[in-house]
Order: C-alpha cells, then structure tokens, then sequence
C-alpha cells in the first residue's frame, strides 16, 4: 500500500484530500507546515509528497530546493497551490517537482495526477551513498561489488572486519533511499524487547555494531529479531571485529546465531590492504579536519604522504581520522612535513615494537584489547583525564567510547570528564 505525505496549512484542505485518498486505498501522513514536513520526511520517506507552495513557516518551493540539496528527494513531489500561476508551475517543475495542481483540485485530476507520480517511481532500489570515504581502488570496488550482491539477499548481513575498517559506512552503502536507518549505542533493549525496534524502523535497515561483545541474553533477542524481520520488512546488518566461529567453537557465543550470520557474510579488508588509497584518504581527511577546526589550509607534503603510505594503521580510517584531526589542530604550517607525521607515527612505532612488543604473541582478540586499552589510557593522560578532548582526538562518539572505556577497564576520573 502506497503511502503519501500530505503538506498543507489549511486543515480543511489536509482532511479532505486524507479522506479522498484513504478512500481509494492509500494510506495518508499529514503535516501543517514546513517544520513538521521536514520531520516527517526524515523520520521516514513517503512514496509521494502533495506539497502546498505558501506556507506560514517555509514556502514549498524552498523546502522542495532543501530536499533536493541534501539528497533527500527519493520520491515525487505534486506541487499544490490556491494562487497558482504559470511561473510558479515552471519553476516548480523546474527544479525536480513531478507535477502541479492548482487549488481547488478537481477530484479525478488529483486522482490521475497521484497514480501517475506513483507510477513514476524507479523499480531498482536506489543507495544512499558511495565507499569513496573507505577509497576508490580496486579492493573497495571489489567490496562495493559484493556488499551489492549480499543488499539483493534477504538475509541478515554479517560485515566482520578488524575495528575502523568502515562498517557503519558499509551498511548505509547497502540501504535503500529514503528508508528508515537505526544503528543503536546501546544493545540493552535487544535482551528486553527487541519488536519495538522492528516497529520503529519498518521498511528501512538496523545495523548492530560489536555483536561479538553481545550477552547471552542479547544474543537470544536478536535471534528474535532476525525471525521476525521480515514481518516488519526491515534488513538486518550486523559487525563483528571478534572470530564469531572461534567464539562459538569455544562456547562463548551462540551457535544458531552464529549459523544463520554465516549465510551472508561480507569480509571489510583493513586499509594496509589497499594503500593504494591511503595517500587520498588522508589529504581528504586533513582538509575535512582542518575545515571543522576552522584551522585554514593544511596540506601534507609528499614525504609525508608516502611515509603514511607505509604505516600499517593498527586503528584503520579511525585511527586515521584521528591523525588528520590532531595534526589539523596542532600544526604550525600549512604544508605538514614528514617531521610531524613521524612525531605521531613514528612514537607509535617504537611503541609497538617496544613496550607493546608483547602484543604480537598474544591471539589477536586479546592483542587488539590490549592496544586499545593502551591507546586510551595515553589519550586520557595527554588530554588530562578530559573525555571530551579524548573524543575529539580519537575520532569516537562520546557514548561509544564511554562504552569502550568500561569495557576494557581503563580507569577516569569524574572530575575531568567534562
């Protein structure tokens, strides 16, 4: 059943078209200005919007030019108007507007114009967005390639990959415009009451992060989740950086869950398997960081490039973006030098081959425990026990590294959280 947004100020206009269209089958969301349009679209994409052009708060015509600049408009727009004229008809359909009628609409125009805009829609599903933010070679062709072929599958999705290698990113490469998209920080409600994330998020895509670090519990509700998904015509993504087949080998993680993940799986390479990419995605990087930061111009020179081309990024794109941000905030010139990249990098290196030298002969769950947990307990001593600043430096929302933190024991001080 085709939904339809309904935008109009004048209630008696927006009941009477919900009467008219609820009568032939449609079902019929309505909004009373531009604030709550804008609510509605992003809450979740209608198949077809009737518009009114004047509006207390925003005219249609800017709303519409609103939604076409953030890459919102994935369904037809029927512009309506009660002082409609030529221009405005042009202009409209001008900028993307399928059609527009003019106030009062006749009954059986309104009716033709609505079935024809509903017709107009693409059969194909349409992505969001692209992978250029993880590169553009050949390895992350090949990955867009297969996170293709695995979004056609109507099974849950497991993207399994060391931490920073872009999941999140991958997942909303696989949804479908205008849909629906929750990837929750906190993985509670999956023990109490998974349904109500199906019912929040019908029609569109969960993405779960960490499901290896899941509870007993959590791991039954998403089992739920996952069998009733389809009641709800929501697609299930989930990323591990944990070995859920030695995990479940081990008795550590459900063997049923980990059975019905392994149908569709899809392996996200780190970035020193492609570094090839690595020298665009940090001038990338650094220009976005320097930007945020208002900090002006900042370049890495080439030195300095192929020196980044031979790190081995333990951290991945996280551990990148954060680089780029501590250099964009604390370089003194425009062009960085391989002088500052090595400050950063080459302290690490020593690390690794020094003080965390044990690490190599630890499995590499408890090695990549390890490191982090030393990465964060530096960053919380260099930003003063600051969590803000430790967000900022590492590249980490609050919440997950909040979560990060309590999960490998590093210790804070209340005192310094702010």
């Amino acid at each position: 059943m085709s939904e339809i947004l309904v935008v109009d100020d004048e209630p008696g206009i927006r009941d009477l078209l919900k009467e008219i269209l609820e009568d032939e089958g449609y079902e019929v969301r309505l909004a009373e200005n531009g604030e709550q349009a804008r609510a509605a679209r992003h809450m979740k994409a209608p198949d077809m919007v009737l518009l009114d052009i004047w509006m207390p708060d925003v005219d249609g015509l800017s709303l519409l030019k609103e939604w076409i600049s953030d890459e919102l408009l994935t369904m037809p727009v029927v512009m309506m108007s009660g002082h409609g004229t030529i221009h405005t008809a042009v202009e409209a359909t001008r900028l993307g507007a399928f059609d527009f009628l003019e106030k009062p609409v006749p009954y059986k125009k309104l009716l033709a114009t609505v079935e024809k805009a509903l017709n107009s829609r693409p059969t194909h599903a349409v992505r969001l967005t692209t992978l250029d933010a993880l590169g553009s070679g050949e390895l992350i062709r090949g990955l867009a390639q297969r996170l293709r072929q695995a979004a056609q599958s109507q099974a849950p999705i497991l993207l399994s990959g060391e931490p920073g290698t872009g999941a999140e990113h991958c997942a909303r490469f696989m949804q479908t415009a205008g849909t629906p998209f929750l990837a929750p920080e906190d993985m509670a409600p999956l023990a109490d009451g998974p349904m109500e994330w199906l019912q929040q998020c019908k029609g569109g895509m969960i993405f779960l992060r960490d499901i290896g670090k899941l509870t007993p519990m959590q791991q039954k509700g998403l089992l739920l989740l996952i069998a009733k998904r389809a009641d709800y015509a929501v697609k299930v993504v989930c990323a591990s950086s944990d070995n859920l087949a030695l995990l479940a080998a081990d008795n550590q993680y459900s063997r049923d869950l980990f059975n019905i993940l392994s149908h569709v799986a899809v392996r996200l390479p780190p970035l020193r398997e492609h570094r090839d990419d690595i020298a665009v995605l940090a001038e990338a990087a650094l220009r976005d960081a320097a930007e945020a930061v208002k900090a002006g111009t900042r370049r890495f020179s080439q030195a300095a490039l192929e020196r980044l081309g031979k790190h081995d990024w333990p951290g991945n794109l996280d551990e990148l973006h954060a680089m780029t941000h501590n250099l964009a905030i604390t370089s003194l010139d425009e062009e960085i030098g391989v002088a500052e990249v090595d400050a950063i990098l080459g302290s690490a290196a020593k690390s690794n081959a020094g003080a965390l030298g044990h690490l190599f002969g630890l499995p590499i769950k408890e090695a990549r425990d390890a490191f982090e947990k030393a990465y964060l307990e530096c960053m919380l001593e260099e930003c003063g026990g600051s969590i803000t600043k430790v967000a900022e430096r590492s590249g980490l929302e609050r919440t997950h590294l909040y979560r990060k933190l309590k999960q490998l024991g590093v210790k804070t001080h209340s005192r310094h959280e702010a």
